[in-house]
C-alpha cells in the first residue's frame, strides 16, 4: 500500500491471490446481511472495498509488473525458466473511506472471534490484521512522526468505538471534502480525516440528525438516504 501521488488516497496491489485472500476475510468478518444488527450500513462500506478487489481480479482497475527476485542465477541452480515479473492488480481507496473501514474492521473482529467455532489462528482474522498494518504502515511512510502519533490512538481506542447504526453518510462528506482540498492541504488533513472518523464530533451529530430528519420525512431507513454532495466523474488520484 501507498499513498497516490496527489494524497487523495491509498493505492492497494498485490498479486491475484493476495487479493483473493483479502476479498474472502473482509467477506467473512463482516457477517451476513442482518447478522450483526445496527451494522448494516457499516458492513456495506467494508463490501465496499471488496467490489473494488473484485473488479480489480477481473482485470477492471490497473495492473503492473513487479520484479519476483527470480533471477538468472536463481534460474540456473533451480534448472527452471520462467518469468522475473509477476503480475500485481492495484485500486485506489480513498483517506477518508480507507480509515473508515480500517477502523471499523477491529469491532467486526471482535464480534467474528466470538464465534464459537474461531480459534486465535483463525486466517480470516489474520488477513484482515494484515490489512488493517498495511494501513498503519502507509499512514507512518506518508506522515510525520507528530502526526502519525496523534493517529495511533485511534488503532486501540477502535476496540471501544461502537459503529452500531453509524451515520456513514458522513463519511461520504468527508471524502468529497477531501477530494476538493489540494495535495498539500489532503497531506496536511489525513491526520484530521482520522480524528473526524474516529471521535463524533459536531460535524458527525449534525450530519447525522440531517440523516434522520430525512429517514423520517421520506418514510425510509437512514441507509437508502444519500447525502446532495456528489463525487465528481473523475478523480486526479
Amino acid at each position: 500500500m501507498k499513498s497516490t501521488e496527489n494524497h487523495v488516497g491509498i493505492t492497494i496491489s498485490g498479486d491475484i491471490y493476495d487479493l483473493e485472500e483479502l476479498y474472502d476475510a473482509l467477506h467473512t468478518i463482516v457477517g451476513d446481511e442482518g447478522e450483526r444488527i445496527g451494522y448494516d450500513g457499516v458492513r456495506i462500506r467494508v463490501l465496499g472495498i471488496c467490489y473494488d478487489l473484485r473488479h480489480a481480479m477481473m482485470g477492471n482497475r490497473q495492473a503492473l509488473n513487479v520484479p519476483n527476485g527470480l533471477d538468472r542465477d536463481r534460474m540456473r541452480h533451480l534448472g527452471f525458466v520462467g518469468s522475473d515479473h509477476n503480475v500485481y492488480y492495484q485500486f485506489e481507496v480513498l483517506w477518508p473511506e480507507l480509515l473508515f473501514v480500517s477502523l471499523s474492521l477491529t469491532e467486526f473482529l471482535i464480534m467474528h472471534e466470538r464465534g464459537k467455532t474461531v480459534h486465535s489462528w483463525d486466517s480470516e482474522a489474520a488477513a484482515v490484521r494484515k490489512f488493517q498494518s498495511g494501513v498503519a504502515k502507509c499512514l507512518h511512510e506518508t506522515l510525520t512522526e507528530k502526526k502519525f502519533s496523534t493517529i495511533k490512538k485511534y488503532f486501540e481506542s477502535s476496540r471501544y468505538i461502537n459503529h452500531a447504526y453509524y451515520t456513514t453518510q458522513y463519511i461520504d462528506k468527508l471524502n468529497v471534502e477531501f477530494i476538493k482540498m489540494d495535495k498539500e492541504k489532503r497531506l496536511n488533513n489525513i491526520s484530521i480525516m482520522a480524528k473526524r472518523v474516529a471521535e463524533r464530533d459536531q460535524r458527525y451529530v449534525q450530519a447525522q440528525a440531517e440523516v434522520r430528519e430525512a429517514a423520517a420525512y421520506h418514510g425510509v431507513s437512514q441507509n437508502e438516504i444519500r447525502l446532495k454532495k456528489e463525487y465528481p466523474d473523475d478523480i486526479d488520484w
